[in-house]
């Protein structure tokens, strides 16, 4: 009777793995994927505001609450707001 250890070549087609399991920041790693692209879509500015100008609404953007005020963006941040630019 044959086992099935021997019925499976000992060879492998595969030298390593792409990307690897706890490591986000590795090339091809969905973590580290999905990070760039939110770090490429949502910027600060250094430009801080009191108080909100009136007739903004809330949007999600990336999971992120911002406050939309006509073409400009603005994010709760101490108290105060931050502009932040959405690419």
């Amino acid at each position: 009777m044959v086992a099935d250890s021997e019925l499976v070549p000992s060879l492998s087609f595969v030298s390593s793995a792409e990307a690897r399991v706890g490591r986000p920041l590795t090339p091809r790693s969905v973590a580290g994927v999905a990070r760039r692209t939110t770090r490429r879509v949502v910027r600060r500015s250094t430009l801080y505001v009191p108080a909100l100008p009136p007739a903004c609404v809330r949007v999600n953007v990336n999971g992120m609450t911002l406050s939309q005020c006509g073409g400009v963006y603005y994010q709760p941040y101490g108290g105060r707001y931050v502009v932040v630019y959405v690419d």
